[in-house]
């Protein structure tokens, strides 16, 4: 899930050097997101579809992740001493995994802007001066003085690449980092379509903010059952959802989109009522910021419920302790592990890329998963839809080496706050 920018050869780490910047700042947008997107001819209905598709996710989609780290950590039972590679999305996930101090963590995502997101989120870490002023720029909407920061003090560490992200001026004159002066969660796709959401409720009477009055789960299932969910029987938004390309502001391409519409009755509007019922009524307000952003358009602040773990103050000292075992790669995954050693990673976390693949594909990246997985690693990753999509389509040969865990991924998919997958899946190697 990534815009890309080319990583120069001899990038280390979160690093680039000077040689290679000039070519760095050439962006191509979409090429490689085309590369893992397109399955049809280029002028057919499906190809159209997937170029829009491409096209778009080449800039900033996931100002956050939609997964919940809390759901991955348990599941992985990531401890001290674990390799992890992961997909790097918004990094949320990638600092929250540093609260179980892993030996390394390899985040791989072929989106430059969400490279460029993880190498500023690394360095505000590093560098900003207390918890106060990172929870101020990535915890709090309206913070003007946001960019001042960011000169300050994230930007004479940060690689030549990811300035020329931050700091390029659009049409207006203003640079991209000003977003953070005022609310950067309503910015990138999924920013805008969780507004275009809001815009849809209000067309039809309906402010989704109101639920933030919710005392408890109960008045939470009210506020659905009498406001939300009749929206979704209007015949408008029923039309609206039946185009593939009303949910790429989800980073849903055209391929998951069809497999995300067979977990309902054949209506992508049943589909995303259900999801949007687990994330407004399963979990208290308190408990879920992924509630928060969707329903509030904002993080709470500190002590009016729970913020992400990079946020918490109590994760600060270990985050911070930890932020050097953390490389961002901007590659092709199974590219990626193709140059690792055998039984090198311990841990890893696809979020939902492979519902993106052919079967050629997912052979490609199981047969370096396989290889690469050290004895009793973990694979996680989430599917639009409720099944493992690997049975049938991904060779015998190397699902035998694996354990799918049947009973726990209901259980951990059940616990994910995010609610917006239909599964969620844990894959364990088995000794040889």
């Amino acid at each position: 899930m990534t815009l890309r920018y080319p990583l120069a050869p001899t990038q280390t780490g979160n690093h680039l050097s000077m040689s290679d910047v000039s070519g760095e700042l050439v962006y191509r947008r979409g090429k490689e997101v085309g590369k893992a997107v397109y399955q049809n001819r280029a002028l057919s209905k499906d190809g159209i579809s997937e170029r829009l598709f491409a096209f778009l996710f080449s800039g900033l989609v996931y100002p956050q992740i939609w997964e919940d780290p809390d759901v991955d950590m348990e599941a992985m039972q990531l401890g001290a001493g674990h390799r992890v590679v992961t997909i790097a999305s918004g990094g949320c996930n990638i600092l929250a995994y540093l609260t179980r101090s892993p030996a390394r963590i390899d985040a791989v995502d072929l989106n430059a802007a969400h490279i460029a997101l993880n190498r500023m989120k690394l360095e505000a870490v590093r560098h900003l001066p207390s918890q106060g002023d990172l929870f101020r720029f990535f915890g709090a909407a309206d913070t003007s003085h946001n960019s001042d920061a960011y000169d300050r003090f994230i930007a004479p560490h940060l690689d030549a690449v990811s300035r020329h992200y931050w700091e390029r001026r659009n049409w207006r004159g203003r640079r991209r980092i000003s977003v953070f002066d005022g609310n950067f969660y309503q910015t990138g796709l999924l920013g805008l379509f969780i507004a275009m959401g809001h815009r849809v409720g209000k067309l039809f009477g309906v402010d989704p903010a109101g639920i933030m009055k919710a005392q408890n789960i109960g008045e939470q299932r009210r506020f659905f059952n009498e406001e939300l969910a009749p929206v979704f029987d209007k015949k408008l938004l029923r039309w609206a959802t039946s185009r593939k390309a009303s949910l790429f502001g989800l980073g849903i391409p055209p391929a998951q989109y069809d497999s995300l519409i067979t977990s309902g009755d054949g209506s992508m509007a049943s589909v995303l009522k259900a999801r949007l019922e687990k994330l407004a009524c399963d979990f208290p307000l308190k408990n879920n910021y992924f509630a928060w952003q969707a329903f509030a358009r904002r993080y709470p602040q500190p002590g009016e419920a729970a913020l992400p773990a990079y946020l918490e103050q109590r994760n600060y000292k270990t985050i911070r302790d930890n932020i050097d075992r953390v490389a961002i790669h901007h590659a092709n995954l199974i590219k990626f592990l193709a140059a690792k050693d055998a039984g090198s990673v311990d841990r890893f976390v696809l979020l939902d890329a492979q519902d993106w693949m052919t079967d050629d594909l997912l052979n490609a990246l199981w047969t370096e998963i396989t290889r690469t997985a050290s004895v009793g690693a973990r694979v996680i990753f989430r599917t639009a839809a409720e099944p493992s999509l690997l049975p049938g389509r991904v060779s015998g040969s190397l699902l035998d080496q694996w354990t799918y865990e049947a009973d726990a991924s209901r259980e951990f998919s059940a616990k994910d706050r995010s609610a917006i997958y239909g599964g969620f899946h844990l894959y364990v190697k088995r000794a040889a």
